[in-house]
């Protein structure tokens, strides 16, 4: 596998120092924080047709409360259950370093602003299968809880102790060795049943000629020749036939890479001149560089805009968003609206100020499925660029790659 000659850039990313570890330095006692506020959803939803102007179309409905539980209510929970199922949920999770003490779930209740959507008979239980789902309620308000907070702990832990390191080939993320190196081997797993004997020569030949393999793409081994990453080649996902370690790139990843590089290669001497643009397949737990980590979000790019002035890196999240809950309680849709203060902090940290950090979901679900079930029903394309959401559009009044490399 080859890629850029990394060494002529100097290409940093945020990790934590080398060797340091949240859990193994880090000793948290669960108490309750009123700044953490919680929806909970445990609503019987239906599906309702609903007409419109534009025609008839699925809608959510909610005829559920919305509220806390009541004293009565918090009387009738098993708090020693409570806490025997948080415990088992924090052994699950691996916190080692997280201490709960019994008298703190019920703390939690009383005290963590929350809302609680479900049935009636939740709130005021009059069966034995009533208390039943008033105790499941709990327990999942307590497990939410416990993961906002450990959260929250993990990235106060990061903001004190990121610092960018070089992207070089000692980078978990990148699976190859400098190119020129003799011991540079292609790291891809490529798995084919052995039914499929033709397809496994076919692929063998490729694995000697790897000029071929890097610059050409074919359908025996979809592939994208894009020269801005930092490896190549980069697999696209065939079928069930084939499957790759790392995987292969998804649809909306695909269509993502194509269009940068159509960019590029369109506007390099022209809105693009005198800056370089790189682009990395960011791996997951372990070689990624992650953010909200107990929830595991690793964008799945890493892009660089480098100048004069420093570099811009941006994280890219190309996925579908038919499922998407409410923007004010998508982490993953707000990433960017904490990354400036974390440059802010890493800068001082380690005297690099000319880093700017950024991220964008993009989405592939356009934007006339999605506006009309996303948060009030009137985002604008506008303001879901304002809030570093784009589709993937691109024509003379919308370009999502434009947006993307022009943004400051």
């Amino acid at each position: 596998m080859e890629g850029l000659d990394e060494g002529t850039v100097p290409l940093v990313v945020p990790r934590p120092e080398e060797d340091r570890d949240f859990a193994a330095e880090t000793a948290l006692r669960l108490i309750p924080d009123p700044a953490i506020t919680l929806q909970v959803d445990l609503s019987t939803k239906v599906q309702a047709l609903e007409s419109s102007a534009t025609g008839v179309q699925a809608a959510q409905v909610h005829s559920q409360p919305r509220k806390k539980l009541s004293d009565e209510g918090l009387r009738l929970v098993d708090w020693e259950q409570a806490y025997l199922a948080l415990l088992e949920y924090k052994a699950n999770k691996g916190w080692s370093n997280l201490v709960i003490q019994p008298e703190t779930p019920r703390a939690i209740l009383e005290r963590v602003p929350y809302t609680l959507e479900a049935d009636e008979a939740v709130f005021h239980p009059s069966t034995f299968q009533g208390r039943a789902r008033l105790q499941e309620a709990v327990t999942t308000i307590l497990c939410r809880y416990v993961d906002a907070f450990y959260r929250r702990a993990h990235e106060r832990w990061d903001s004190l102790n990121l610092v960018y390191r070089p992207v070089d080939s000692a980078d978990p993320n990148l699976a190859f060795r400098h190119p020129g190196v003799q011991e540079s081997k292609a790291t891809y797993t490529v798995r084919v049943p052995r039914s499929h004997s033709d397809l496994i020569g076919a692929i063998g030949k490729l694995g000697d000629e790897m000029d071929k393999l890097i610059k050409e793409e074919n359908a025996c081994l979809p592939r994208v020749n894009f020269d801005r990453h930092l490896y190549l080649p980069l697999l696209i996902k065939r079928d069930d036939v084939l499957t790759t370690d790392p995987p292969a790139l998804e649809e909306s990843e695909t269509r993502f890479v194509r269009d940068l590089k159509a960019y590029w290669e369109a506007e390099r001497e022209k809105s693009l001149a005198g800056r370089e643009v790189f682009l990395l397949r960011n791996l997951s737990r372990g070689k990624g560089v992650g953010f909200f980590e107990e929830r595991g979000f690793y964008p799945d790019f890493i892009l660089w805009i480098v100048d004069g002035q420093g570099q811009r890196i941006v994280f890219v999240e190309p996925h579908g968003m038919v499922h998407a809950t409410a923007y004010m309680h998508d982490d993953k849709a707000r990433l960017w609206e904490h990354l400036p203060d974390l440059a802010k902090e890493i800068g001082q940290r380690t005297g690099r100020h000319d880093i700017v950090l950024d991220s964008y979901i993009i989405s592939a679900t356009p934007y006339d499925d999605l506006y009309r079930h996303y948060d009030d029903g009137s985002w604008t394309r506008d303001r879901f660029a304002e809030h570093h959401i784009l589709f993937q559009e691109r024509n003379k009044e919308y370009d999502y790659v434009k947006t993307l490399l022009s943004c400051q």
